[in-house]
């Protein structure tokens, strides 16, 4: 897989032999302390997965594959709490302990405007950003009636429709969308789909008796592998020139999501976003702007072992969980002078997170207290926060300096059952600074420094597993970054590139240990007959994360251009786990690249073949699950076609040669297939047609 490292590194100095005879233009599309991608719903028309939109065209975006649907990320290899994503300055968290529901599986690509990507700690507006976030934007209502009709079609059985409309008065605008699709489940390039996927695990496992429970039932072998409602409404309000009131919902219903290499299913997931926000500008020389935000999340995610094999001894467990969180902010902008801008605010949030295991839809009781068996007891996460920035710009150099204050408390309801577990109280004061400098008209020069934390989530402190074994460790401490980034970006008229830089130093690093367990007595199993279980197997480290990635495009022609990325991260344990010896990080992606050559003809109509690809997954957590994955390659072909009056077509393949591949490893954080040997990895799709109409108005 040399030639991942060949193809964009040969474009990227090849270009800059030719930079020097080009002439510069200015290029304002991307910061250079964040990357942007626009028009979404637009451009990401194969399916309604923001997850894998993310991990196709960034490459210090990995997926982790879990499903036809509602996979997650590791953005600089870091995921779960240690990246925020927001939609629409919103938290939503997901309700599975599992990452069956990770934030980006709420909000489909269709109702999606743009997603900024900001790299390291700077964001201080914002509760837990640790190294990095992802900053959903959704659709603006519009003055002018404006509509969107999409239909799609893809192989395995996929399907989608999605419509919206926008439109309003001088003072009035609003907007309303829908969309729904149906997929089922993919074959990989062997021709396995996921039932099959399971039974070659199961036959090539060390131990078949341990994990034949978890194949499909006979009559669930070819259901579908999920399908997907999504509805949002916008309403924007003019009160006068200087004052708005905007108000937003989304919606979204997903059911009978199918993911085959963990021991359950979701037998849906429904999640609602409430927001509002109120903007007052230029109430005096003190305020540019003064905004009120409110927002109202809520998720409700059971998932049950109702379509394995296992149902039929054990009936139908269920673990059911549920989390809302309430969230408001207050923030000024004042414009000391045109060069000196000063934001100050104050943040605060709630977060609820319950969970209760059912059989066969009755709550299961401990033999032992006569308590209700639960998997996360009512857990309030309470933050409050004040937060101030100051942008300056002194010539060509522009600085922007952060602070932020949290105080954060984490209480769970106090039962029987529950006695080890306490109460936890966080403190913390986050800094950064982050500089460009336009050093010439062809350069750009940045850079920052920032510490942030992020307080450990209930289930790292709090989980208690079926068996009544307590996953969590109650006594964590929070995780705190210092991180450097530097960088430059070099922009010409026909070509730019963008390389950046990091260094992370985490402090208390919150790690799942696979060794810490404990032996229970089997349930159903002679007496005496003991097992193996988790046991406080969270635990605190300190770690080193660093890496870099380039990206940049080169137009051969105005009409020809090659855009092309790599990033790529190391990870190491500067203190082991106990009880291990292995040094490497758990969920550092290898080397990744893609490259695309675009083809712009016919009003704008493209043309597009893309290559992604990564190195193999050699430096990997062997300690706590991970295996040596194979490098892979593959190549995408669309073309996205307009026509006259609004009316367009997309076409694509996307693995055209049909290869075999796995992106996502098998770090015991989550609850993966095992039966003595690897655990169990979830290929990719095979080779992938797809056909999507679409009309404007």
């Amino acid at each position: 897989m040399k030639i991942i490292y060949l193809i964009p590194l040969s474009l990227a100095y090849f270009s800059l032999l030719s930079a020097a005879e080009l002439q510069k233009t200015i290029i304002d599309t991307i910061a250079v302390e964040s990357t942007t991608l626009e028009d979404v719903s637009g451009e990401e028309i194969k399916s309604a997965d923001t997850a894998e939109a993310l991990a196709k065209k960034i490459p210090s975006i990995s997926l982790v594959r879990r499903s036809g649907i509602a996979n997650d990320i590791i953005l600089r290899g870091q995921k779960k709490d240690n990246i925020n994503v927001l939609i629409d300055n919103a938290k939503i968290y997901g309700a599975c302990p599992n990452r069956m529901d990770p934030a980006t599986s709420h909000i489909a690509t269709h109702n999606i405007e743009s997603i900024e990507v900001i790299e390291g700690p700077y964001d201080i507006e914002t509760f837990g950003t640790l190294s990095g976030s992802v900053k959903i934007r959704t659709k603006k209502p519009t003055k002018e009636i404006h509509g969107d009709v999409d239909l799609g079609y893809g192989s395995f059985e996929y399907k989608k429709a999605a419509i919206s409309i926008s439109g309003g008065t001088e003072y009035v605008k609003f907007l309303l969308s829908f969309s729904g699709e149906r997929g089922g489940q993919y074959l990989d390039g062997d021709g396995q789909n996921f039932a099959e996927q399971i039974d070659n695990y199961i036959t090539s496992s060390p131990n078949p008796p341990a994990v034949n429970g978890a194949a499909y039932q006979d009559q669930y072998r070819n259901m579908d592998a999920f399908s997907k409602l999504t509805g949002s409404t916008k309403i924007f309000i003019d009160i006068t020139d200087h004052q708005e009131l905007r108000f937003g919902y989304m919606a979204n219903r997903s059911d009978d999501i199918l993911y085959p290499s963990s021991k359950m299913d979701a037998l849906y997931d429904d999640s609602n976003l409430y927001t509002g926000q109120y903007i007052i500008r230029n109430i005096a020389s003190f305020s540019k702007e003064l905004s009120f935000e409110v927002y109202h999340s809520d998720v409700e995610h059971p998932m049950s072992i109702k379509y394995r094999k296992s149902a039929i001894s054990k009936g139908k467990i269920t673990s059911q969980l549920t989390t809302d969180t309430n969230g408001a902010k207050i923030k000024n902008i004042t414009e000391i002078t045109d060069n000196l801008k000063l934001t100050v605010g104050l943040d605060g949030s709630i977060r609820n997170w319950d969970g209760t295991y059912f059989l066969n839809k009755i709550e299961l009781v401990d033999q032992k207290t006569g308590e209700i068996k639960t998997s996360i007891t009512n857990v309030n996460t309470s933050n409050l926060a004040l937060f101030t920035s100051l942008e300056q710009q002194i010539n060509n150099v522009n600085i922007k300096y952060g602070l932020r204050y949290d105080d954060t408390s984490i209480r769970p309801e106090r039962r029987i059952y529950n006695s080890r577990q306490q109460d936890n109280k966080y403190q913390t004061l986050s800094a950064n600074i982050f500089t460009k400098y336009e050093a010439t008209e062809y350069l750009i020069l940045f850079g920052g420094a920032g510490k942030s934390s992020r307080v450990p989530d209930a289930r790292e402190l709090y989980f208690i597993g079926s068996l009544g074994n307590i996953v969590g460790t109650d006594n964590l401490d929070q995780t705190t970054n210092y991180e450097v980034d530097l960088g430059m970006e070099n922009s010409y008229e026909r070509f730019s590139i963008k390389t950046k830089l990091f260094y992370s130093v985490l402090k208390d690093y919150i790690y799942y240990n696979a060794s810490n367990t404990k032996k229970i007595q089997k349930p159903g199993a002679p007496a005496g007959t003991l097992i193996p279980v988790a046991n406080n197997a969270f635990e605190n480290i300190d770690a080193i994360l660093y890496g870099f990635d380039i990206t940049g495009s080169y137009y051969f022609l105005d009409s020809l251009y090659t855009d092309f990325g790599i990033a790529l991260q190391r990870g190491r344990k500067e203190t082991l786990t106990t009880n291990q010896t292995d040094t490497d990080l758990a969920e550092i992606p290898p080397l990744k690249a893609n490259v695309s050559l675009n083809y712009v003809y016919y009003q704008e109509s493209i043309a597009t073949l893309e290559f992604i690809g990564a190195d193999s997954w050699k430096h990997y957590d062997a300690d706590n699950g991970e295996q040596e994955l194979a490098s892979w390659g593959i190549m995408n072909l669309k073309v996205d076609h307009k026509f006259p009056y609004g009316f367009g077509v997309a076409a694509g393949i996307d693995n055209v040669f049909d290869k075999t591949y796995a992106v996502s490893n098998t770090y015991k954080d989550l609850t993966l297939l095992s039966g003595g040997g690897d655990v169990m990895l979830m290929n990719e799709p095979g080779r992938y047609y797809y056909v999507n109409a679409s009309y404007s108005f």
